[in-house]
Parts: structure tokens; sequence; C-alpha cells
């Protein structure tokens, strides 16, 4: 849970920091703003992938599903700044599916924390391996950071791309082919 009050005092010392005047119009609610703000972008912190994953469905003879394109953002915690793109999940279900939006949240609840991308992606996986029980799964997720973007080396539009395979996807090439076949758009 975000402590609001906490980071309005923060906010304020920083704008006074760098040598604003936190009281003049334009900078006046910022500390407000931004508290309201991070409850937003950090609700991940509150979120649990496990209880989301709960709800599944059961089939028979089912292959690959895939969800792609979904769409994220978060923040990375080395510089508190943004990275955001796409993830792309699938798994090979074991007699039981669980509801497609429920993938795309459990990319929310990673996300929406301060983070890495490779751990994002180790962590979107492992929590459908555990609570889905599938065959296997695999995870790519592709990321602009603006730490590479605006400060540093400075090279906006490059892409960061992670991967993690679980189960029968960690050594099946051919598995892994179908997978990336089916992510539009894919570039080696």
């Amino acid at each position: 849970m975000v402590n609001k009050e906490k980071v309005k005092e923060a906010i304020t010392m920083l704008l006074e920091a760098i040598g604003e005047d936190p009281t003049r119009e334009g900078l006046l609610e910022t500390p407000d703003r931004i508290s309201r703000m991070y409850e937003e972008i950090f609700g991940g912190m509150d979120m649990d992938a496990h209880e989301i994953l709960s709800k599944r469905f059961s089939v028979a003879d089912s292959e690959m599903v895939v969800e792609r394109d979904i769409t994220f953002y978060s923040m990375c915690e080395h510089h508190l700044l943004p990275f955001y793109g796409k993830a792309h999940v699938a798994y090979v279900p074991n007699d039981e599916v669980v509801g497609l939006s429920k993938l795309a949240r459990t990319v929310e609840v990673y996300a929406k924390r301060p983070q890495l991308q490779e751990r994002m992606t180790n962590q979107i996986a492992d929590a459908i391996m555990q609570e889905l029980n599938p065959k296997g799964v695999m995870v790519m997720i592709e990321a602009e950071h603006m730490c590479m973007t605006m400060r540093g080396v400075k090279k906006p539009g490059s892409s960061t791309v992670t991967v993690a395979t679980r189960g029968n996807f960690a050594d099946n090439e051919k598995l892994q082919s179908t997978f990336y076949g089916r992510v539009r758009n894919f570039r080696l």
C-alpha cells in the first residue's frame, strides 16, 4: 500500500533538493498528484497473481494458448523511470485453462511495481507454472527503457527482449519456434 503522505513529503523534498520552489503555483499540487499516480502505477504491490490465476476451467486435449501484445508500463527499480512495451505469454494446458484476461492481469501484477524486466519475465512464467501446472510456459517481453532513452547512453528506440521458458518449452526448439511464429512481428 502506497503511503501517500510519505510520497508527498518526499516529492516536496525532491523539488527543494533540485532547486525548485514547491510552493509556486505550477508545483503546488504536484506532491499530491504524484502520490495519487504512484498509488496507481505501483498498484501491483498489493496484488497477488496466484489469486488472479485461481479461477480455472477444465479442458480436454488443448494445445498451446498464446496471448500476445499485452501492453504494459512499469518502473525501472534502478532509476525509477518507466519502461514499457509488450508481453507475449503462452502455455500448454494440462487439463485446465484460465480466462485470457487473467494472463494480462498477471502481467499487470508484476509490471505495477519497481521492477527489472528480466525478473518480471521470470515472475510471470513462474506464477503461471505454479498456479496452472501446465505442460509448459513461455513468456517474451519486448520493452523500451526510458533510462536508456533520456539519460546515460541516450539511445531512443532501442528495445530489450527477455524470454523465460518452463516445462516443455525449455528444451523444445520446435515448440519455441511455434510460439515465435504466433507472436507477430517478432525479430531476431
